[in-house]
C-alpha cells in the first residue's frame, strides 16, 4: 500500500489521499471576485485525483489583498462565485475543496507580478495596515499601525469571511499565518516592534493571529477542519524566526482545536537567504510534526512520486502540497499512481486514458462499471 495514496481524516471530511493543490494566486479577479478563470483553473483539478483541492489566498477585506487583481470573500458576489467554485469542483469527484483565507498587512496594495508586483503608487494604491509602521522594504510605503479598534476589525472580516465560506459549500479552511503576510507580521521580530501586549516576547507576538483563530474556530462548523499555514524560519539569521518558534506556534494552535499546520518559510524581509532545492522545507514539517504530534503539510520543490512517497511514509509530513508540479501537470496523482500502485479517482469520462498494461481502454471501462 502506498503510503501516499492512504485516505486521511480530518474532523468529517476523508481526503482520498494526501496530495494537496497548494493555493496558487492567480491575480485574476476583478473586485475579489472570482472569475471564468479560477472556475477553469480550480476545476480542472475536480477529475485529477487530488486529495484535497485549496484556493488561493482569499482576502478578508479589500485592503488585505495583495493587488487589486487578487480574490476575496467580503461580499455576498464573491460568497455566490465560490460557491458556484465549489459545487463544479465536489460534482465530478470525491475531493474536498479547501479555501486559504489571508489579509496581506503591509505586502498590501501591490502591483500584479507580471508589472514587477512593487508597491502601487498614485490614486491606485490604498492605505495598508500592520503590527508595527515599518514598510516591507526601501520605496515601498508605510503602513498604519494597527490599534485596538483596527485590530477588532480584522478579527471581525476573518470571522465574517469564515461564515461566507461555509455556506459557500467550502470543506476546509487554511488561515494564511506565513508568507510575510498579516500574521506572519504579527509574529515575526523583524516587522513586530510593539510594546502592548501584541509586541515583545514571543508570546505576546503569536497573541493576535492566536486571538483570530479562537475566534474563526468558535463560528467554523465543528465537524470542518481548520489549520493555519505557518513559518518555519524567516531565513534572517540572528533576527528572525527559527524552527523552534514553528513549534511553540503550532503547539498553542494544537491547543486551540487546530486540524492541521502547513509549514512554510520566507517573505518577510527581502534580507532573506533561502537555500533551495529539492523538498528544501520538509525538515522543518518534520520537526514540527515530531514536536507536536499536529498533522503537518509540507511544501515546496516536491517534483517526483519516490520522493513525496518517502516523505509520507517515513512520517516527515502527513500532506505534501504541490504548486508548480501540478502546474506543469495537473494528472501528476495519475503519474504517482503508477508509479507507487496506488489507487487514484478517475472520471469515467477519462477512464480511456488510464489503459494500462494488456488492458484496453475497453476492458478499463467495462472494470469501472462493474
Amino acid at each position: 500500500m502506498s503510503a501516499l495514496f492512504e485516505p486521511l481524516q480530518l474532523r468529517s471530511v476523508t481526503l482520498p489521499n494526501r496530495i494537496v493543490l497548494s493555493p496558487m494566486c492567480q491575480y485574476s479577479a476583478i473586485d475579489g471576485v472570482p472569475n471564468n478563470w479560477h472556475r477553469i483553473h480550480l476545476g480542472r483539478y475536480a477529475t485529477a485525483g487530488l486529495g484535497l483541492i485549496m484556493a488561493e489566498a482569499t482576502h478578508v477585506n479589500a485592503g488585505g489583498r495583495i493587488t487589486p487583481g487578487c480574490l476575496g470573500l467580503y461580499n455576498a458576489v464573491q460568497e455566490a462565485a465560490f460557491g458556484a467554485i465549489a459545487a463544479d469542483v465536489k460534482q465530478f469527484g470525491p475531493t474536498p475543496f479547501a479555501i486559504q483565507l489571508a489579509h496581506a498587512g503591509r505586502k498590501a496594495s501591490a502591483d500584479l507580478p507580471w508589472r514587477g508586483g512593487h508597491s502601487l503608487q498614485g490614486p491606485q494604491a490604498w492605505l495598508t495596515v500592520a503590527p508595527s509602521a515599518i514598510p516591507h522594504d526601501a520605496g515601498w510605503h508605510i503602513p498604519q499601525e494597527l490599534d485596538d479598534e483596527g485590530l477588532d476589525a480584522v478579527k471581525r472580516d476573518f470571522v465574517s469571511a469564515a461564515g461566507r465560506a461555509d455556506r459557500a459549500g467550502v470543506d476546509l479552511i487554511e488561515l494564511h499565518g506565513a508568507h510575510g503576510y498579516l500574521f506572519h507580521q504579527f509574529i515575526s521580530p523583524i516587522s513586530n516592534k510593539r510594546t502592548d501586549r501584541y509586541g515583545g516576547n514571543a508570546e505576546n507576538r503569536m497573541r493576535f493571529p492566536l486571538e483570530v483563530f479562537e475566534a474563526v474556530r468558535a463560528v467554523w462548523p465543528k465537524h470542518k477542519p481548520l489549520g493555519m499555514r505557518i513559518t518555519g524560519s524567516d531565513w534572517v539569521a540572528g533576527e528572525g524566526l527559527e524552527i523552534d518558534d514553528a513549534i511553540a506556534f503550532a503547539a498553542r494552535l494544537k491547543e486551540l482545536g487546530a486540524d492541521f499546520v502547513d509549514v512554510s518559510s520566507g517573505g518577510v524581509s527581502p534580507k532573506q537567504k533561502i537555500a533551495t532545492g529539492p523538498g528544501y522545507q520538509v525538515h522543518f514539517a518534520a520537526a514540527v510534526k515530531k514536536a507536536t504530534g499536529i498533522v503537518t503539510m509540507t511544501v515546496g520543490l516536491i517534483t517526483e512520486p519516490q520522493q513525496a512517497e518517502a516523505i509520507v511514509k517515513e512520517g516527515k509530513a502527513d500532506l505534501v502540497a504541490m504548486a508548480r508540479g501540478l502546474l506543469n501537470d495537473p494528472y501528476w496523482a495519475w503519474r504517482a499512481a503508477d508509479a507507487l500502485h496506488g489507487e487514484v479517482h478517475v472520471a469515467p469520462q477519462y477512464l480511456r486514458g488510464r489503459a494500462r498494461g494488456v488492458d484496453t481502454p475497453r476492458e478499463i471501462v467495462l472494470k469501472a462499471v462493474r
